[in-house]
């Protein structure tokens, strides 16, 4: 017994004396700073050739673009001016000036073409920006001390961002210290391709976020010319008040239905909300002189109004869909928004014999927000048509958005909706239910714009109010 518990210590001791020796201890130390060495010359490495890449890149354009120069510069002497030096906040919060052309000497052609920042390429040349990264700020615009901005001045600024794509597919819900740090963290090469390829499209979608009227009317429906943030805020505040309220969004299949069907065009003109949803309504207000906020759509509005109603009043109830598919989209806000209260869910598969029942159901469970999945325009007629027998504040038609979140059908991947490209992704995955919708239904929707700007331009005026198509 002795003589095992001495075997015991000794082993041990050894394993003690193996684990605290000079020689480990050297070689995890060594190994440590192998990894840290090599994690610091990969981002090295990669940084210099992305350096060398803007450097040839920028020398190449810059003997392309030389005979947009002269003209350009003599108008801007013509004026008086020279070009502008601006400056701009750097990589590791170091100032620069940034080289442009002053306005007075750019044509209306290349300020629309953003060739006033042709001379940029100079500063790309001695290294103060780059072609991809986040925007160069002026000073005191966004402080490296704050927490959520300082990983942007990590690296160097660029020409394009993914704030700035972003912005042009109105879907920047986010801050843009976010959509940098996004960038910063997942920053590659092919990333900075794949950004600058989907710049492409985005130069053509116009301004992002613009001071715009809050509400005009496109198509003949009233739109409610909002953006997420101002959206969840107002359902938010409703909320908390006895009042009742329906919310309603309009894409371009909405439009085709409302411009066949006047009832329906009625409910969307008299709801409390009506926002604007997809590329589609983006691409008609430009067409028509009118700027789209945001692209407030159902699906990313969900998981942000779930998120503002933790902890809330009253309670979330969800209709609609295929069987199950409530249920799990109510497992779902359970496990990521868990002070969000359920307070019921059901599919959307009654028969008219029981409508009674489920507005019953609705009340009974004294939810404050409820959301209808039962697609355009059923959805929407049904809320317009029961609100005040539910009971709840807010009543919202959501369209396929539990298909999303129960994980039923994926969304598409973020780059495409960056490009406005989701309803691509729809087709590929519903072909043979999506291919009218979105094939005649787009060229439907934009004959029925084209022919609105029309009507506009030979009655002679600049907005669209009267006009239903």
């Amino acid at each position: 017994m002795g003589s095992t518990l001495g075997l015991d210590r000794r082993q041990a001791a050894e394993e003690l004396q193996q684990r605290l020796a000079l020689g480990p201890r050297r070689k995890n130390r060594l190994r440590r700073a192998l990894l840290a060495s090599t994690w610091t010359v990969t981002v090295a490495v990669l940084g210099s050739a992305k350096r060398i890449i803007d450097f040839c890149l920028a020398l190449l354009l810059l003997a392309i673009t030389l005979p947009a120069w002269t003209p350009m510069l003599f108008a801007a002497s013509k004026a008086g001016s020279r070009l502008v030096r601006t400056v701009r906040v750097g990589r590791w919060a170091q100032t620069f000036q940034e080289y442009s052309f002053p306005i007075a000497g750019a044509g209306r052609i290349l300020r629309v073409l953003h060739l006033r920042r042709l001379p940029a390429l100079i500063n790309i040349l001695r290294g103060d920006i780059s072609f991809i990264g986040p925007r160069a700020v002026t000073p005191g615009e966004m402080s490296p001390r704050d927490r959520i901005t300082y990983r942007r001045y990590d690296v160097r600024p660029g020409l394009i961002c993914l704030w700035w794509v972003r912005q042009r597919a109105n879907i920047a819900y986010e801050h843009e210290a976010l959509s940098d740090a996004e960038y910063v963290s997942g920053q590659t090469l092919l990333g900075d391709l794949g950004l600058a390829l989907r710049a492409i499209p985005a130069v053509m979608y116009g301004h992002g976020v613009a001071n715009a009227p809050d509400e005009f009317p496109l198509v003949g429906i009233r739109i409610h010319n909002m953006t997420m943030a101002e959206a969840v805020e107002t359902m938010v505040a409703w909320n908390g008040q006895p009042e009742q309220h329906q919310v309603a969004f309009l894409n371009a299949d909405c439009a085709n239905i409302a411009w066949r069907d006047p009832q329906y065009a009625a409910i969307l003109n008299r709801a409390d909300l009506t926002l604007g949803d997809g590329i589609g309504i983006k691409v008609a207000a430009k067409a028509l002189g009118l700027q789209l906020k945001q692209n407030v759509n159902g699906t990313d509005l969900f998981p942000r109004l779930c998120d503002a109603l933790q902890g809330l009043a009253g309670g979330l109830f969800l209709l609609g869909s295929r069987p199950g598919i409530a249920e799990a989209v109510a497992g779902w806000v359970a496990k990521h928004y868990p002070a969000v209260k359920i307070a019921g869910f059901r599919d959307g598969y009654f028969a008219p014999a029981e409508e009674k029942s489920v507005i019953h159901e609705i009340r009974a469970s004294g939810a404050t927000v409820l959301l209808v999945a039962l697609g355009a325009p059923h959805q929407d007629r049904w809320i317009d048509r029961n609100l005040a027998a539910t009971g709840v504040r807010v009543a919202m038609g959501v369209g396929g958005l539990f298909d999303f979140y129960s994980g039923r059908m994926p969304r598409a991947p973020q780059w495409l909706r960056e490009i406005g490209l989701e309803w691509v992704y729809r087709l590929y995955q519903e072909p043979g239910r999506m291919w009218r919708r979105y094939l005649i239904g787009n060229v439907t929707f934009l004959y029925h714009v084209a022919l609105q700007r029309f009507r506009n331009q030979a009655g002679g005026r600049n907005t669209n109010k009267g006009i239903a198509i």
